[in-house]
This record gives structure tokens, C-alpha cells and sequence, in this order.
């Protein structure tokens, strides 16, 4: 399909540099197919409706997945004038390795060292040294750090700050707010360098009547990659390549899920994130299989869904491969719509903005 059907005009203050509290609070458009070909049915709600908009015995599913605070701020040492670097890490490949895309990358070499982190704190993981080990040609780089295993991860806490997207970034510093703001409720399991951002809107309190609905809660993991804020950049949705990311679904949650669906129960995804990893997990008739593997699934309009019956997630990039994926959930006329109401209503878009409940579609 041609990208440009997937663009539309976003006011820049619809964007929303800091997200709702409480978290429950924000706004919630429901859309929902119409009985006929025509305009779907919106609904203009807040995420706190959510249990009397689902039935008894629906199922949601939400990523476990932890941010960690993976941008680093540093200085190139030993070479010359020194150089401040800007690195974003985006992927382990060992103990003591990871990948990272560098803001500046020309002016590293490879056996260049970097030091990241605050000079002359108490605390030795305060100061994090790291070498270069090799370049890529789009700003990737594979820095070899001083510390290994979890000594790495309590450094990369110490130095790093949380990875806004750029769309925020560009407007304001990330702060102390921001390591729990875009953190889930979830978070469990560390490995994510964007937050799966539908289920920041979930709440102690939400949670709660939700279960009081009878309504159940189910985890999957999928570490959320710097590929996600990336637009695509093609003519044609066939040539793009998308990024791999690592999913586990458990054998207790693809039986729980399984079991709920032959009662009648529907499957709530919460994020792109969750439906993706589903639909990576789910044989043809719709049977969720225990998963553990990397997925690079792409959907746009024309997939057939196996999986998940609803979805929450939040409003997406004019071009991306997340607003692809919600025109294949509820129909691309019916996304132009409903975007065009919120962007008329004054919802907040993005990764901290408000949430859409969207019903399936299956013409």
C-alpha cells in the first residue's frame, strides 16, 4: 500500500509533554465499526469507563516489559578536543555489550573510549566507561562498557536518564518525573527502550474494578525497541523492513487466554506491543501458543486477525508503522475519522497523550 495514505496534519500542541494524572483520567475515544459500510461509532469516554464498556469474562492483556533509563550522556576521551556524545542503547548483545545509536557518531573511531555519567561522584557507577567497538553507517554503534552483567545494569541506572521520544525530547529535558511516568504499572521485566505507552493508563484503583467486573489481567513481555518512534520512510509499505523485538508469552497465559475465548470471552490488547506479540503466537484458527522468540511482524490493513478481538492503545505518528496497524484493526476510512475527531476535539496524542478502545472489524 501507498505510505502517504497513512499521513494526516497534527497540530503541534496536540502533543502532550506529560501525561494525565491520575493516569485513569485520560481521555478515551471509542471506536466502533458501523452496522453498515459508513462512518464507524465514536464514543467520547475516559480510560477509568473502561469495565463498563467490556463484559464479564473478557480478557486484557498487558506487557510486563521495564524501561530502563537508556540514554546516556557522555565525553570521547584521550583523542584530541574533547567531544560530548549522546547515545541511546538499543539492544544487548552480551554482558558487557550493547548497541546504541549515537547522536554525533562521526566523531567517534572505533577503539575509541567514552566516558558516561557524573565526574567525581562517590559512587563508581556514577562514571561508566565504555569503548567503541564498531560503527554502522546510520549512527549505530557497539560500545564495550568497563562493568559486565548486573554491575552494568546498577551503572546504567545510576548514569542514564529515561529515552523520551523525540517528539518530546525536542521540547523538554527529561527529568526525575519522567522515571515514573513512563513506566508502567507492569513493569517487570527490564529490557525495554520506550514505554509500551497504552498501559500507562492503568491504575491500582482501575485494576480493581476491573477485576470486580470479572474481567481477567494476563502478562506477556516484549522488549519495546528505538525502532518504534521510526517513521517509514518508503513509498510503498512492501519495502519496508521492520525491526525484530524479543517476546515471551508464558504456557500458563496462551492456556488462560485460550481457555476465556472458548467461553466466549473477548481479548483486550493493551498496546501494539501486546497485539503483536499475540499475533506472533497465534496458529490460523486463532489458538495462542507459548512463545519465546524475536518477532518482526508488520501489519496493515488486509492482515487477518487471529488473535486479539479489542485493543487499547494510544494516538500514533502520521506515517508509522503503529497507525498501519490500527487501520488493519478498525478499517483505514474509519482511523481518518476517528483522528480527525480527536484532533477536532482536542485529545492529547502520543506516547503520554490519551487512549482509544477500538472495537475489531472483520470486513
Amino acid at each position: 500500500m501507498r505510505t502517504d495514505l497513512f499521513d494526516f496534519e497534527l497540530p503541534p500542541e496536540r502533543i502532550a509533554l506529560r501525561p494525565a494524572s491520575p493516569r485513569d483520567s485520560a481521555r478515551l475515544l471509542v471506536v466502533r465499526p458501523s452496522e453498515a459500510a459508513g462512518a464507524p461509532a465514536l464514543d467520547d469516554r475516559v480510560v477509568r469507563d473502561l469495565p463498563s464498556l467490556l463484559r464479564l469474562g473478557d480478557q486484557i492483556v498487558v506487557n510486563d516489559t521495564k524501561v530502563i533509563p537508556a540514554q546516556l550522556f557522555g565525553r570521547r576521551l584521550g583523542r584530541g578536543a574533547e567531544a560530548r556524545i549522546e547515545a541511546t542503547l538499543i539492544e544487548r548483545r552480551d554482558g558487557s555489550r550493547w548497541r546504541a545509536l549515537v547522536k554525533g557518531a562521526k566523531k567517534l573511531s572505533v577503539g575509541d573510549r567514552v566516558r558516561f555519567g557524573a565526574e567525581g561522584r562517590v559512587c563508581l557507577l556514577g562514571q561508566l566507561d565504555a569503548t567503541v567497538e564498531e560503527k554502522g553507517e546510520a549512527g549505530e554503534v557497539t560500545l564495550a562498557f568497563g562493568f559486565h552483567g548486573p554491575a552494568l545494569d546498577e551503572a546504567i541506572e545510576a548514569s542514564g536518564t529515561m529515552p523520551l521520544p523525540p517528539y518530546i525530547a525536542a521540547r523538554r529535558a527529561a527529568d526525575e518525573r519522567d522515571r515514573a511516568d513512563y513506566q508502567t504499572l507492569f513493569a517487570r521485566e527490564e529490557g525495554a527502550v520506550a514505554a509500551p505507552t497504552a498501559g500507562l493508563h492503568f491504575t491500582d484503583d482501575l485494576l480493581a474494578r476491573l477485576r470486580d467486573a470479572g474481567i481477567g489481567l494476563h502478562t506477556v513481555t516484549l522488549h519495546v525497541g528505538a525502532g518504534t518512534f521510526l517513521p517509514v520512510k518508503v513509498d510503498d509499505t512492501d519495502q519496508h523492513h521492520m525491526h525484530s523485538e524479543h517476546g515471551v508469552v508464558s504456557e500458563a497465559t496462551a492456556a488462560a487466554l485460550n481457555a476465556a475465548r472458548k467461553n466466549g470471552g473477548r481479548i483486550l490488547a493493551v498496546g501494539s506491543t501486546s497485539l503483536r506479540l499475540l499475533e506472533s503466537a497465534a496458529d490460523p484458527d486463532g489458538t495462542i501458543r507459548p512463545f519465546s522468540d524475536d518477532t518482526a511482524i508488520f501489519i496493515t490493513p488486509g492482515y487477518r486477525f487471529r488473535a486479539a478481538d479489542l485493543m487499547l492503545t494510544n494516538f500514533h505518528l502520521p506515517r508509522s508503522t503503529l497507525f498501519m496497524l490500527v487501520s488493519a484493526f478498525c478499517g483505514l476510512d474509519a482511523m481518518q475519522r476517528a483522528y480527525a475527531h480527536a484532533i477536532e476535539s482536542g485529545y492529547r496524542f502520543y506516547s503520554y497523550g490519551d487512549a482509544t478502545l477500538l472495537f475489531r472489524t472483520d470486513r
